[in-house]
């Protein structure tokens, strides 16, 4: 049972605006939502890439164990460090609050946005999120031009859902507590190669409405 006393933290990286199909997705599921949404946009207000520093800090971390996220900028030696921990603190404060984080992933090149691998390397900092995320929920809604399901001839190139599963679950996110829903076809308007499968792609991106109103519910 969902916790709708605890946030919704709602993630939208992809950068087609107005056209993006993950966005229109996640918005269905903010509409029913009922409690406290958090918007982030990963397209629109970018998360910067981890430096050097980041990873100095984070090592020095490391080697204390498991260290509570108040205590870690005491361990900072240099501007840049508390700099780039500045920048951290907040993502990972919004993450460890939501009761439930909806992911809108769209497919690039066969995996995730780099807007998106952006906020993951940043997040996953040495020791944060132990023991943190046992009872959060993920609901990841993707998009993909194709079609890469069981039995498609590209169900090998879909390196999307196993990596953010495989990610998920070692951060410590149960697998009972991660949705993955999928659009597939959905540039059927776009590529010529892709002509004559839109009532495929209709059919997908009904079930991926209806999947998104059975987990909000």
């Amino acid at each position: 049972m969902t916790d709708m006393l605890a946030p919704l933290l709602r993630i939208d990286s992809s950068a087609d605006g107005a056209e993006s199909v993950t966005r229109r997705l996640t918005s269905l599921f903010v509409r029913y939502w009922r409690g406290e949404v958090r918007h982030r946009d990963l397209a629109a207000d970018p998360v910067p890439p981890i430096r050097e520093p980041y990873a100095r800090l984070g090592r020095r971390v490391e080697r204390r164990g498991t260290v509570p996220p108040a205590d870690i900028s005491a361990l900072a030696v240099d501007e840049a460090e508390r700099r780039e921990w500045a920048l951290t603190l907040p993502l990972v404060t919004e993450l460890r609050e939501a009761g439930t984080v909806l992911l809108g992933v769209p497919m690039y090149n066969f995996s995730v946005p780099a807007a998106l691998k952006a906020w993951i390397d940043r997040v996953t900092f040495p020791g944060v999120f132990a023991n943190a995320l046992g009872d959060t929920r993920f609901v990841v809604i993707t998009a993909r031009g194709g079609a890469y399901g069981p039995g498609t001839p590209r169900e090998g190139f879909d390196f999307q859902e196993p990596y953010l599963r495989a990610y998920l679950t070692n951060l410590g996110v149960r697998p009972d507590n991660l949705a993955f829903v999928h659009a597939e076809l959905t540039r059927v308007g776009d590529i010529p190669a892709l002509a004559g499968l839109e009532d495929l792609s209709e059919k997908s991106l009904a079930r991926a409405e209806e999947r998104i109103l059975e987990l909000v519910a």
